[in-house]
């Protein structure tokens, strides 16, 4: 079902879901339904409701790159802050950064391969050589 065929129970064109709803839901790009993944951060084989193909898509390991390289920073900054300014045990920062890194990668890497999917599906983006 493409966003803005008609829907079959209402028979009223389907909306394409925005970007912050795809991305914080993890809804299929193109019925809006929440079957984008599978697991935690791997993608479902393909949407249970409209059948589009989610392996099609190449998200590749863009966003760990990216995810590493902006949270590692983010990270290390406050965590250099919180021992400059308040000087806690060592026990105190595993306790405190290690569940919080783990909850950003997670969310992140989330967020970042929905949009990046929702992207390649929007633009009609695909493997260069490949016909479809």
């Amino acid at each position: 079902m493409e966003p803005g065929s008609p829907d079959t129970d209402t028979g009223r064109p389907s909306p394409a879901p925005s970007l912050g709803e795809v991305a914080l839901f993890g809804c299929c790009p193109r019925c809006g339904t929440r079957t984008l993944f599978a697991g935690v951060v791997k993608f479902a084989p393909r949407c249970s409701a409209c059948q589009l193909d989610f392996d099609r898509f190449n998200v590749g390991d863009g966003p760990a790159a990216f995810l590493t390289l902006i949270l590692g920073a983010l990270i290390s900054g406050l965590a250099i802050w919180l021992d400059v300014a308040v000087r806690p045990p060592f026990w105190v920062h595993i306790l405190l950064w290690v569940p919080i890194t783990i909850g950003a990668v997670l969310g992140g890497l989330r967020v970042s391969k929905s949009l990046l999917m929702t992207a390649e599906y929007r633009n009609r983006a695909g493997e260069a050589g490949r016909s479809e």
